[in-house]
């Protein structure tokens, strides 16, 4: 690694290495060790504050290599978050983090690095912004593209009232700013021409990871990428010289207005800035944004200026900075597990099952390989969807439109009109931002649009805004979709297909995040019949709005036993009131298999049937019919909010009829009404009640087999 001459002298005297493997940082932090909040670094120079720098990148890396998180991110805007805070004053000023997976600099700052060996764990403290955590983190976030309007609106509500300062600084990246919502609320603030300051941060990141292979090449996934990092190149890193000779001419009242007309014209030839100041801001740029002797003092001129006009600092920073294996890496380690410091190494657990995001892409190249009108659309998530393993065999078949969702449904809208058959791959909890394109341009026309929601259920440790919990109930509440969920990786497959052969509308096929449980709980516990003990390599369409009983009383697998299993209620569950059915929605299936075999081990007289909805919509009521029929009682159990899966069974049964003669028990088992903070998703859903004791203790309170406390007793 070569090291610049001012990184040599900084780094070696601290006992750093950089020259490694092995790496490693100071051996003491002095400076970062006396800072408590922003308010200690006010005295600092600037040489302090470049070393204040060094000690806060190590003590991200030390710490981040205990707990996993967003690490590269963070690196990467050491030296912007050192300026900003040193000149600005928080809270009184408002420093806004886009997306806020950059912010553990930040947090470092502002009092909470003590907490950094609780970072996203139960307990602890959030991987991102969050208001109720600190008064520094001045707005909440975990998607992307919402600190420009933040920030306009803070602007605002400080003019209308009269405040003092008036500071609002948004910090967005060149990933976040392909989003739509970024350009609206530019738009707006130009026009109303509102006092704020956007860092557009520059690190050539758009898409996770940025350089899988698609229809658009292996170049970032954005047109605006490629424009500014025409910028970068087009002239040198403006320094405060070059800053300052013309920075009066922020101030309209300062020139006539066809000279500054003619002024920003020319300079956007030179610079490139016409973009952004034909959408009324002020451009400076661009910026080294590892360079604190031009960071700050441009920062304090903007500080201190009178100008109500929004002003967009370009920066250029390398993400990953200042640690050899990030900045090598494809992924620049974004996102990251626990790592040996040294190397960089991660440490993953030997073996294992796959993903089911692996399985899903695989499976989706099975049916590419079959289909070629079958194509791939991913929302800047390439590697977080699969897309990325389809992008490997299908590159001309793989678009990742950037952070884009209402785009990518409405693009996939276009491909079904046409007779392509598009998935489109995102987050569940990212869908929520396309939602009225999933209405009015795919659900109204009927068209076959494949939606494939990875992450759906709770998904640990990035917590609330990241959960998969509410797509049940958003997507249940549309017309002419057909909603799926599997329970195993054999579903999943079998779903893929299925959604690859439905040309007859929408369909949603929603997954959580973790792995499959392999062959022999798919045998032992699941009761499938595995032909040489292997799980079969393609799927099988299943029939759609059609369920299965996997379980009836005794234990006895319907795949395997058939009619014969009906001997079973010889010994427990002879009559209706003994009985007690689970309906399972998804992956849950696994907890309500275990819990039944707990139920009827610990009472001989209960006899418990668990069965797969397998869909949501078209709900499969003659399953639920006959659930009815043979049960006093009917549990439905899923990975998602009040409105979803059990709302949807609820309303059926009440429509029925089933519910009048009081002659049927009904409890839906869903995720409490709550925002569930980071944790392992172990933990999460054990405090979601969601795990087989809690579906056990559910059929037995049910049953009257154990005494239910009375309100006034607890």
């Amino acid at each position: 690694v070569e090291l610049t001459v001012a990184q040599s002298a900084l780094f070696s005297a601290d006992g750093s290495n950089l020259s490694g493997p092995p790496y490693s940082g100071p051996r003491i932090k002095p400076l970062l060790d006396g800072i408590n909040s922003p308010n200690d670094m006010k005295s600092l120079d600037i040489s302090e504050l470049k070393q204040l720098a060094h000690e806060i990148r190590w003590d991200v890396l030390e710490n981040v290599s205990k707990t996993g998180g967003h690490l590269s991110s963070s690196l990467g805007v050491v030296e912007l978050t050192v300026a900003l805070h040193y000149v600005f004053d928080m809270p009184e000023d408002d420093i806004i983090w886009d997306v806020s997976h950059q912010c553990y600099p930040h947090k470092m700052l502002t009092g909470r690095r003590s907490q950094f060996p609780t970072l996203r764990q139960q307990g602890g403290i959030s991987g991102f912004c969050k208001r109720k955590e600190s008064v520094y983190d001045s707005f909440g976030a975990g998607h992307s593209t919402t600190s420009i309007s933040a920030a306009q609106g803070m602007s605002v509500a400080k003019s209308m009232l009269n405040k003092r300062k008036n500071n609002n600084i948004a910090v967005i990246g060149d990933g976040a700013i392909t989003g739509g919502m970024a350009y609206e609320a530019m738009n707006s603030a130009g026009y109303l021409k509102n006092r704020m300051i956007v860092v557009l941060n520059d690190n050539g990141q758009v898409s996770l990871p940025t350089g899988t292979q698609s229809a658009g090449g292996v170049i970032p996934a954005s047109q605006l990428s490629a424009y500014t990092s025409n910028l970068l190149v087009s002239k040198p890193f403006q320094d405060f010289r070059d800053f300052a000779k013309n920075f009066n001419k922020i101030l309209p009242e300062n020139i006539q207005d066809v000279n500054k007309r003619i002024d920003e014209y020319a300079r956007g030839i030179v610079s490139g800035g016409t973009l952004f100041e034909e959408l009324g801001f002020y451009y400076v740029g661009p910026l080294d944004g590892h360079d604190l002797d031009n960071m700050v003092p441009i920062l304090e001129k903007l500080r201190d200026s009178d100008s109500n006009k929004p002003v967009l600092l370009h920066i250029k920073t390398n993400k990953g900075q200042g640690y050899p294996p990030a900045e090598a890496a494809s992924d620049k380690m974004h996102g990251v597990g626990k790592f040996d410091l040294g190397t960089g190494v991660q440490f993953k657990s030997k073996g294992g099952q796959p993903s089911l995001t692996s399985i899903f892409a695989n499976a989706l190249i099975d049916q590419a390989t079959e289909d070629r009108t079958v194509v791939g659309i991913t929302a800047a998530m390439p590697g977080g969807t699969g897309m990325d393993i389809f992008g490997r065999r299908f590159p001309k078949r793989t678009f990742d439109v950037g952070i884009a969702e209402q785009h990518a449904v409405t693009f996939a809208a276009g491909m079904a009109c046409e007779g392509l058959k598009p998935f489109c791959c995102i987050y569940s909890t990212f869908l929520q931002r396309g939602y009225d394109q999933v209405i009015h341009d795919v659900a109204v026309q009927n068209l076959p649009v494949r939606f494939m929601l990875d992450r759906a259920g709770l998904v640990g440790n990035d917590g609330p805004t990241h959960h998969g919990c509410y797509d049940l109930a958003y997507m249940g509440a549309i017309p002419n979709l057909t909603i799926m969920s599997p329970s195993d990786e054999i579903e999943l497959k079998n779903m893929v297909t299925t959604c690859a052969l439905h040309d007859d509308g929408p369909t949603v096929l929603r997954y959580p995040r973790g792995t499959g449980y392999g062959p022999k709980i798919l045998q032992e516990l699941f009761g499938y019949d595995l032909e040489n003990g292997a799980i079969p390599a393609k799927g099988t369409a299943l029939p759609i709005g059609k369920g299965r009983i996997v379980r009836v009383p005794g234990g006895i697998n319907l795949a395997k036993y058939g009619a014969s299993s009906q001997l079973s209620r010889l010994n427990r569950g002879r009559e209706r009131k003994d009985r007690v059915a689970i309906l399972s929605f998804g992956t849950r299936l696994h907890e309500a298999l275990v819990a039944a075999n707990e139920v009827e081990e610990s009472d001989p007289t209960i006899g418990v049937t668990v069965a797969d909805a397998r869909f949501m919509k078209p709900l499969d009521i003659d399953l639920v019919r006959e659930l009815v029929d043979e049960n006093c009682a009917l549990i439905t159990i899923e990975e998602g909010s009040i409105g979803g899966f059990g709302s949807h069974v609820l309303q059926f049964l009440s429509l029925d009829g089933a519910l009048d003669n009081g002659q049927l028990k009904f409890r839906p088992m869903v995720l409490p009404d709550v925002y569930f903070e980071a944790a392992t998703q172990a933990e999460q859903y054990e405090e979601a009640g969601l795990n087989s004791r809690h579906i056990k203790g559910t059929v037995l309170r049910m049953m009257e087999r154990i005494e239910i406390p009375v309100l006034q007793d607890l």
